[in-house]
């Protein structure tokens, strides 16, 4: 669900405080009791960081910017047309785009825990699950941009919304000027994970 600028676990005491030795931790246990098999959670974890990361999503956008008919399915029925393109499963069983426009800027929360369109970005960053961002992005947006390097003019809208378990959104950003001429393949290496979050812009590739 949306939030236009307005506000909208018990940590077990023999856990270590670092996330990453929490989650260590919890993982010998549960290989200890056979519950997990560490090296399939490897090649998952591999799967989503190298192999897809945010390169599905990335292909996504940069078609919408290429195909105007695209881009209309897409905001129209996201959900099946990622589907046509093999990008769905877990954590991508819902999506929704939202697009940037010069009148309104678009971001993405997940206010509860970390819900995120794995089949099109992979696995979220660590600042997306922090406490911090979860509750600065709704209650603070423009704050939460500017620290990442994101300034819109006073009369840019900044629309945030809420990923759930239903839902999980993906942001379409605006195109950036000078890449009339690129194909497809080109505007990919345009497309960040985190413009597709709505705290990045689209970058020239280096």
């Amino acid at each position: 669900m949306p939030h236009d600028h307005h506000d909208h676990d018990h940590a077990h005491a023999v856990l270590p405080p670092d996330p990453a030795l929490r989650v260590k931790a919890i993982e010998t246990i549960l290989t200890q009791k056979g519950l997990i098999d560490p090296a399939a959670l490897d090649e998952i974890i591999d799967t989503y960081e190298n192999r897809i990361g945010p390169k599905n999503g990335a292909l996504v956008v940069a078609r919408a910017w290429s195909d105007p008919e695209f881009r209309a399915a897409l905001l129209a029925d996201a959900t099946a047309v990622v589907a046509e393109l093999g990008f769905y499963g877990r954590q991508g069983e819902h999506i929704v785009v939202v697009e940037n426009t010069p009148q309104v800027h678009n971001m993405v929360v997940c206010t509860l825990c970390s819900c995120y369109p794995w089949p099109l970005l992979g696995i979220p960053p660590g600042w997306y699950k922090s406490d911090a961002y979860r509750a600065r992005a709704v209650r603070e947006p423009r704050k939460v941009l500017a620290e990442f390097g994101i300034k819109l003019p006073e009369g840019t809208k900044v629309r945030v919304w809420d990923s759930t378990a239903e839902i999980r959104y993906l942001v379409l950003p605006m195109r950036p000027e000078g890449t009339e001429g690129l194909i497809e393949a080109e505007l990919c290496d345009w497309v960040t994970r985190d413009s597709m979050i709505g705290t990045g812009l689209p970058e020239r590739p280096a």
